[in-house]
This record gives C-alpha cells, sequence and structure tokens, in this order.
C-alpha cells in the first residue's frame, strides 16, 4: 500500500515520520522541500508536487493550518480531486471546517475516493511520541480497513460518526479545552490575590474532587443520564460556595466574568426549585437554550467508559 503525506510541518513531520517507522511505503510533499530531509533520509520519497502523490497514493494524509489550504489542496487544477483514483481513501487531519467537509464529501464520493475527516489532539510533542487522539468521521469500514495504519500515527484512533463528525468532536473539545482555561486563570487571579501562594493553590486544587480526576468523567455520572438525584453534591450548597467565591472576588476588586456567567444559571436553576438536585443539574438550562435532549442509559456510560 502507497502512503502519502501533503504537510510535514511541525504536526505533520512527525505523523509522517511514525508512519514510515512502521513500515509502510511513503511519499510526502510540502510548500518548503527542507521540510521532508528527515523523511527522506528514512526512505520516504519526494512528490513535487500534489498532483504526483495523489496519482500514485492508495491512501492520502493531509495535514494543513486550515480550511482554505484544504480546499486548495483538493480542488485546485493538478489537486486530489482531479488526481486520486476510485478506491483510494484521503484522511484529513487539518481542524476544518465541517462546512466544508460536507461540501467536498459528495465530490469525492461521485470519483469513488472515500473522503474522511481525522482531526488530531495531543500537539507537536504527541505527533512525535505517537501519543495522539485521531477523531475519525466518515465512512466507517474505511475506517476498520485503515486502522492499523491510523494506529501508527496515534494511540487512540476512534471512529465518531459520519463526516464531520470527528471534527465537530474536535472543535467541541478544544473549545471546551479554552473556556475551561479561562475560568481557570479567574480562579486563581482570585486565589492569589486574596493571599495564597500559587504553587500551594495549585497543589490543593489538584487534590479536590475536580482535580484528582479526569475532566469529562464527571459529565457521565448525571449530565448525559439527565438524572440528578440523588445529588452528589447538592445545588443549594454548590449555589452557596458560589456566592462566597465571589463575594471574596467583590472584596478582592477581582474580575470574574465568566464565574458570574455560570452562577447567573445556577441561581436560576435554583429558582425552578433544582436545590436539592445535583450541583450539575443547571447544564439542563443550556440545553434547553439549544434545543438539544440527552438522555444515555447508565449501561451505555459504563460501556462508554470500559472502552478507554
Amino acid at each position: 500500500m502507497q502512503v502519502g503525506f501533503i504537510g510535514i510541518g511541525t504536526m505533520g513531520g512527525g505523523m509522517a515520520m511514525n508512519v514510515r517507522k512502521v513500515g509502510y511505503d511513503l511519499i510526502v510533499h510540502d510548500l518548503r522541500r527542507e521540510s521532508a530531509q528527515a523523511l527522506e533520509s528514512a526512505g520516504a520519497t519526494w512528490a513535487s508536487d500534489v498532483a504526483d502523490l495523489g496519482r500514485a497514493c492508495d491512501v492520502v494524509f493531509t495535514s494543513l493550518p486550515g480550511p482554505a489550504e484544504v480546499e486548495a489542496v483538493a480542488l485546485a487544477s493538478g489537486g486530489l480531486l482531479a488526481t486520486m483514483k476510485p478506491g483510494s481513501a484521503w484522511f484529513d487531519l487539518t481542524t476544518n471546517s465541517p462546512q466544508l467537509l460536507h461540501r467536498l464529501g459528495p465530490m469525492f464520493e461521485q470519483k469513488g475516493v472515500q473522503f474522511m475527516d481525522a482531526p488530531v489532539s495531543g500537539g507537536p510533542a504527541g505527533a512525535r511520541s505517537g501519543k495522539l487522539a485521531l477523531y475519525i468521521g466518515g465512512d466507517r469500514a474505511t475506517f476498520d480497513r485503515h486502522k492499523a495504519l491510523l494506529d501508527a500515527i496515534g494511540d487512540q484512533a476512534m471512529y465518531v460518526g459520519p463526516l464531520a463528525a470527528g471534527t465537530i468532536a474536535k472543535l467541541t473539545h478544544n473549545c471546551a479545552s479554552f473556556g475551561i482555561r479561562m475560568v481557570i486563570a479567574e480562579v486563581f487571579s482570585l486565589g492569589v490575590k486574596a493571599g495564597v501562594e500559587p504553587l500551594a493553590l495549585w497543589q490543593a486544587m489538584r487534590q479536590g474532587v475536580t482535580g484528582r480526576r479526569r475532566t469529562f468523567d464527571g459529565v457521565g455520572e448525571q449530565f448525559l443520564q439527565n438524572r440528578y438525584e440523588p445529588a452528589a453534591f447538592a445545588l443549594k450548597l454548590a449555589h452557596k460556595d458560589m456566592m462566597l467565591a465571589l463575594d471574596l472576588a467583590h472584596d478582592c476588586e477581582v474580575p470574574m466574568p465568566m464565574a458570574q456567567r455560570a452562577f447567573e444559571d445556577f441561581t436560576a436553576a435554583l429558582a425552578r426549585g433544582w436545590g436539592d438536585q445535583d450541583s450539575r443539574s443547571p447544564m439542563r438550562l443550556q440545553l434547553e437554550r439549544a434545543g438539544v435532549r440527552i438522555e444515555e442509559s447508565a449501561d451505555d456510560v459504563r460501556k462508554t467508559l470500559a472502552r478507554d
């Protein structure tokens, strides 16, 4: 099987090298020929353009800066749509636009090429070490057929759903991650300004219930099941704690816009009579605003956790 890799920069270079290390025949292309030096030394072949690579390969990976670059590689004269052969597969590792994926999908399907979105999470260090999550969207049979190749790139290659499902999962993950960072910045600024030494505060937070567990594990217990009783920690107690923290922030003149917004939802939930339900119950307010209902069985939640 001939494998191609387009985009061998900070992320792509490490991923492509791991493909080569496990013995796949590899053709590479990038705007900068010098990016390929290490890969060529490891036995990869340089393609002078996208067209040469597309014609030669059974599977193509792209790792590009964003949607504009993906669209250009796909649709330009001599791009992947024009050159890939029927029966081949394209896995786009770029964090991309779902709208673009849905537009490109039917074009490649008509050509007989399986187009798969496969954004990754783990950063440059993960790209080099192979400690990466790959969120795959597209044809399930194509995912299964190429699972061993995907495992050369990352240790958590998971099928998420139809085309664009992987990208939606990646965007959801990253937006949560960046939002959580800003909440952490808020509470650390409060704790330090209120008089706690930063490393001591960090250690204390890491030893609390949230600090001791993976960030998203707790989502399965009540939120995904739409079941907020019996309470692990009652909303009325959480509301009291948030009020005390915001009072402290007021005394210390520390702005806390994200915490204040969360407190407003906690107050609204308390007004609905949810005080004895779990402190996650205000999460339902956002589902109502979005017009979304989530209600998974406890059994299915346990099975999903067991996949790790």
